[in-house]
């Protein structure tokens, strides 16, 4: 059994229209309103492929409600904390092409919310096989969150999937969990320098001292593949070309991927296909984080993976 943990998820809230203008009267031609934060996006996708999992992290307000509701009537198993807050919405305005998102910042967490949902956890994740930490943190919790909340499923034995970026990743792998997914943009933040996406760079990049005692490093290079390290071995995964409806969720959809691979003690090669497979087949959805496995047979027989 999977555990995702969301602790800023959201209402997101889609637009599709033809044209978008700004100063002016826009209207909608669809709206679509999900449970929303990278982390739901996870548990979307591990439940879709028959995964157990459940999603944690943190609710409150009408929106709670909603997004409770939501996952209630999709079948998808949920044990959230309850704050006074009220869950944010986001924003996502579809239009000739382009993304225009608007995200709330969400609630602020209280250092009392924030040692209850700790404790809550603490309980919680022994009883499952991996947990997936995904997204940003709201306002009130410390970067050292994910940190923390890594040493306590590690003291289980517990194998920890995350995916974040800025203070909070690099606060995270101290606590060294056992695959973080940045994507080449969070890798240069997070290294405060220009890196290329050639092999032989990264390969170098991955060596440093900052990524010791991590397993599994796989940097999402959008069209270009993935590049991956999985202890002393390095990987380019190259992937085929697809009609894209929209790239929103696709990394989240690739960390689903990588628990699930984690967890079925799948080969190096073969969780890396799973994970960009899956990843591949939310691109060509409309809703974020959704896959249609009658297309993944194909897609993961494309897929090609050359050793650096």
């Amino acid at each position: 059994m999977i555990l995702t943990v969301t602790m800023n998820p959201s209402i997101d809230i889609a637009y599709q229209m033809k044209n978008f203008s700004l100063d002016q009267v826009n209207r909608a031609e669809e709206t679509h309103k999900t449970p929303g934060g990278k982390g739901l996006n996870v548990t979307r996708v591990l439940y879709a492929t028959g995964e157990e999992v459940t999603a944690t992290g943190l609710t409150g307000g009408k929106n709670g409600e909603f997004l409770q509701e939501q996952l209630n009537k999709a079948g998808i198993d949920s044990s959230f904390y309850k704050i006074k807050g009220d869950t944010r919405n986001c924003i996502a305005i579809l239009h000739e092409g382009k993304q225009t998102e608007i995200l709330e910042q969400g609630p602020i967490i209280s250092k009392k919310e924030f040692q209850g949902f700790t404790h809550f956890f603490q309980k919680k994740v022994k009883k499952y096989d991996a947990v997936v930490f995904s997204g940003s943190l709201p306002g009130g919790i410390p970067d050292t969150c994910y940190a923390d909340l890594i040493t306590i499923a590690s003291k289980e034995n517990i194998p920890v999937i995350l995916d974040c970026s800025g203070s909070a990743l690099k606060k995270a792998l101290e606590a060294r969990p056992t695959a973080i997914k940045p994507n080449i943009d969070e890798l240069k933040d997070l290294l405060h320098q220009e890196i290329a996406k050639d092999p032989k760079v990264l390969k170098e990049v991955l060596s440093s001292d900052m990524f010791t005692g991590i397993p599994w490093i796989i940097i999402s290079l959008g069209a270009d593949g993935c590049f991956a390290k999985h202890d002393d071995h390095y990987y380019h995964v190259h992937i085929p070309k697809i009609e894209v409806v929209s790239p929103v969720g696709s990394g989240d959809s690739t960390v689903a991927g990588i628990a699930s691979g984690i967890v079925n003690g799948l080969s190096d090669e073969e969780l890396l296909k799973h994970a960009n497979t899956l990843g591949m087949l939310n691109a060509q959805e409309k809703e974020t984080g959704t896959v249609n496995m009658n297309h993944y047979d194909d897609l993961y027989r494309q897929i090609t993976i050359t050793k650096v």
